[in-house]
């Protein structure tokens, strides 16, 4: 959930940084603190989706379900736009999306026994080699490229939300849903989407180490490394169902 828009403000907090060492009292973003405030997240983020989990019966959603969903996206769009409100923020969205995560976890592993521990695995392997990528420069995070995968995420959202609203007339989009070649096509697309958002986030990581960017960062870009990690999730998911489902 990188946000290229704050590279201006990266430069000039790099500018305005003091000649001295940075030392851990003071008020800037730091690698351990981006650690720190994903860790607290995570704290909230798992006990929440125990809890979701918990709640689904094996055959319909909770009645909260349809409101968590509605409040996380608006925690997404309100922490990509006001970054200053990501410390409130994000342990907001980590309990109510944890909380969806367990329901829909608990969905699949009832249809599909074993497929929560492959879409774990999946994303952790694809979490590291991602991380690997962009630590030895195989791939580097140019301005072209935050544009273009930032370009790309927000055509996926605006898809997502439509085939949303579509579903409350009972009009389904095949591609989200569709076991065939171009419903696995479009989930490894969008996977793909989701991986390259993970570079985005290491490089808004770096980035504002470096430019020693305020104190907030450290828990807006670990919101966004966790909105990254949920959805590639989410992704292998809906995937690996396609591919149970062939």
């Amino acid at each position: 959930m990188a946000n290229p828009v704050l590279a201006k403000a990266f430069d000039t907090r790099r500018q305005q940084a003091p000649a001295g060492p940075i030392t851990a009292t003071d008020d800037v973003m730091t690698g351990n603190g981006v650690i720190r405030s994903f860790a607290i997240l995570s704290a909230l983020f798992v006990p929440a989706a125990i809890f979701g989990w918990t709640q689904f019966d094996g055959e319909s959603f909770p009645s909260w379900v349809l409101g968590a969903f509605v409040v996380a996206i608006v925690a997404v769009i309100a922490g990509s736009l006001k970054p200053t409100w990501a410390p409130f923020i994000g342990p907001v969205y980590a309990v109510v999306e944890g909380s969806i995560v367990g329901v829909v976890s608990r969905l699949y592993e009832t249809a599909y026994d074993g497929l929560i521990v492959q879409a774990i695995i999946a994303t952790t392997v694809t979490t590291f080699v991602m991380a690997v990528l962009y630590v030895t420069r195989t791939i580097e995070v140019t301005a072209r490229l935050r544009s273009i995968v930032t370009g790309a995420t927000l055509a996926v959202f605006a898809f997502y939300l439509i085939s949303f609203g579509l579903s409350f007339f009972d009009i389904g989009v095949p591609l989200i849903w569709d076991s065939g070649l171009l419903g696995i096509g479009f989930s490894l697309l969008v996977i793909g989407i989701a991986a390259f958002n993970l570079l985005l986030d290491f490089d808004l990581i770096e980035r504002g180490v470096k430019a020693h960017a305020p104190g907030y960062m450290n828990w807006y870009a670990a919101f966004g490394l966790m909105v990254t990690i949920v959805w590639l999730y989410l992704e292998f998911l809906r995937l690996l169902s396609k591919l149970q489902r062939r």
